[in-house]
């Protein structure tokens, strides 16, 4: 069942559209990521489902209820932003306790749920800590905690991690993951993260310039993406016009081929013998990256060049710039887009 419902919603700034006719639904419980470049207008649609952003056309309900027109504070809707926006002369505690304060619940009341929501994100031993005492991570967490405690009925991120060290923003995404699915929490998450995306969401809305230009899976999107900018946003595919797709496959397409690097598979020219079956083509290898447990070569072929990863399975395996190798393609592998 539909739970949160966005109509043709626009939003332009002076002469730059900002929001473009967006139509979207998300389901009770789920966990749906805006994904997209800087400036598509994932940012803005989130502001106009908080109530910080009026829509100059379009509507957005919940549960059935228009709240297009409702004050934030109204519609019971928690959102956690990048800057953490947390008070520094409060300490966690009555950072996380402030919205519930306000609501003017009992004091035992108040002090029973952020004690509860401290333990869920992990935060116990730093309640009396004040805002500079804590790490970027805890801050993160503070933050995250005081939009639950006042239990929203729709939870907000906005590239809540961007911020934050690798290692601490993989933490936090597992925490983020395991709060929502533990409190069946509807939730909306803002990235230009594709792989924070594809980690952490039930679907994924692509956008690009104000629209919507694909939305689905994690696997149906990065294995079968829409269009040539889906494609190069989402991965590193070899996305192939259709003079190279023929020149390099035979293949004869009205618009663009594209291709994931894995999919491709590299062997030492005349190692193996060709397949009947699948196209092979020889290439030289111009130079490699290390990406940890992955290898990606740089190879041309037919004047392309495209990117093949292999498994790091031993350095002794690694092939040489220079050296020449058979490319093997799985033609189901191939992804055409517009």
């Amino acid at each position: 069942m539909d739970y949160l419902r966005i109509a043709g919603l626009s939003k332009t700034f002076g002469r730059t559209t900002v929001l473009d006719q967006i139509d979207c639904t998300i389901a009770e419980g789920e966990l749906v990521t805006l994904l997209g470049p800087s400036g598509c207008g994932k940012s803005t649609l989130l502001r106009c489902i908080a109530g910080l952003t009026a829509p100059d056309r379009g509507s957005i309900s919940v549960a059935g209820v228009d709240i297009t027109g409702m004050a934030p504070q109204q519609r019971g809707i928690g959102m956690v932003f990048q800057s953490y926006a947390l008070f520094p002369n409060l300490n966690v505690r009555d950072n996380i306790a402030f919205g519930l304060s306000m609501q003017r619940l009992p004091a035992t009341e108040i002090a029973r749920r952020v004690a509860d929501i401290v333990a869920l994100v992990e935060l116990q031993g730093h309640e009396t800590k004040l805002v500079h005492q804590l790490s970027g991570g805890q801050r993160q967490r503070v933050a995250l905690a005081r939009a639950l405690v006042v239990r929203p009925r729709i939870l907000l991120l906005d590239e809540p991690l961007s911020a934050l060290d690798a290692r601490i923003r993989k933490h936090l995404q597992q925490q983020i993951r395991r709060i929502q699915q533990q409190l069946k929490l509807t939730t909306v998450f803002v990235t230009h993260d594709q792989e924070e995306a594809m980690i952490l969401s039930d679907r994924i809305v692509v956008m690009e310039g104000g629209r919507i230009v694909q939305q689905g899976s994690a696997e149906a999107i990065y294995t079968r993406p829409a269009s040539a900018f889906v494609a190069g946003f989402m991965g590193s595919f070899n996305v192939l016009d259709g003079a190279q797709a023929s020149r390099l496959l035979g293949l004869q397409i009205p618009g663009q081929l594209a291709i994931r690097p894995e999919s491709i598979r590299i062997t030492a020219s005349g190692r193996l013998p060709q397949d009947p079956c699948q196209p092979c083509i020889a290439a030289i290898v111009k130079h490699h990256q290390l990406l940890g447990n992955v290898i990606r070569y740089h190879v041309t072929a037919q004047a392309c060049t495209l990117m093949v990863d292999t498994l790091n399975r031993s350095p002794a395996g690694l092939l040489a710039p220079g050296a020449a190798v058979d490319l093997h393609f799985d033609p189901t592998e191939f992804q055409p887009v517009p």
